[in-house]
């Protein structure tokens, strides 16, 4: 199983995560995306999209970080990661959701414009980060995890960007909750950090 990534892509770093807290063997494969490999005719036969994640299970290819955590979890039979409850089954899906969503054009967005110079509206992306943790702050004063009573793929999905998020100039401090919570998952058996860049309010 080969893991196409790039050690500060958030995306590719819960897909990482994913396997590695579920003891999946698995061989990282890592693109140079400065220099355009995620835009190669080969890669793009993988995923058209020219993005990483893409997952290549023995010749079954794979994008898009939360299908893959889905796809993962159904192969090897993780119901505790993705429960077949169809009301925690929902839970699940809203928040893998608003990792698509909201965590995408949020605190992701913010680290992106440090990081790499995106073109975003810093002042805007932040305060959508602010937004959306404000949400996550208030659910983590319910419980311990973001979707069910236990870890599920949706902390995985929500995981990366928002432990990075200072990176982006978004302070965590005000959210007692969420910085718990991302105790909670690193303290979890299998847990791989994801990739530090002193910028931002983490320079």
């Amino acid at each position: 199983m080969k893991l196409y990534y790039h050690p500060l892509s958030g995306h590719a770093h819960r897909v990482h995560l994913f396997l590695s807290l579920v003891g999946v063997p698995h061989e990282l494969v890592t693109l140079d995306l400065m220099a355009g490999a995620h835009k190669t005719p080969e890669f793009l036969k993988l995923n058209r999209f020219g993005q990483v994640p893409v997952l290549d299970d023995g010749g079954t290819i794979i994008s898009d970080s939360n299908a893959i955590l889905v796809y993962l979890a159904k192969k090897h039979g993780r119901a505790d990661w993705l429960p077949e409850d169809p009301e925690a089954a929902a839970a699940v899906q809203r928040w893998l959701s608003v990792a698509a969503g909201q965590i995408a054009f949020g605190p992701a967005a913010a680290r992106l414009v440090t990081l790499f110079g995106a073109k975003f509206d810093a002042e805007e992306v932040i305060r959508r980060a602010h937004a959306v943790l404000t949400v996550i702050d208030a659910e983590l004063a319910e419980r311990d995890w973001i979707a069910t009573q236990r870890p599920t793929i949706a902390d995985v999905a929500l995981y990366s960007y928002i432990a990075r998020a200072p990176e982006g100039n978004v302070d965590l401090s005000a959210y007692g909750n969420v910085r718990n919570w991302l105790a909670r998952v690193e303290a979890l058996p299998g847990f791989v950090p994801f990739q530090k860049t002193p910028i931002g309010r983490a320079a």
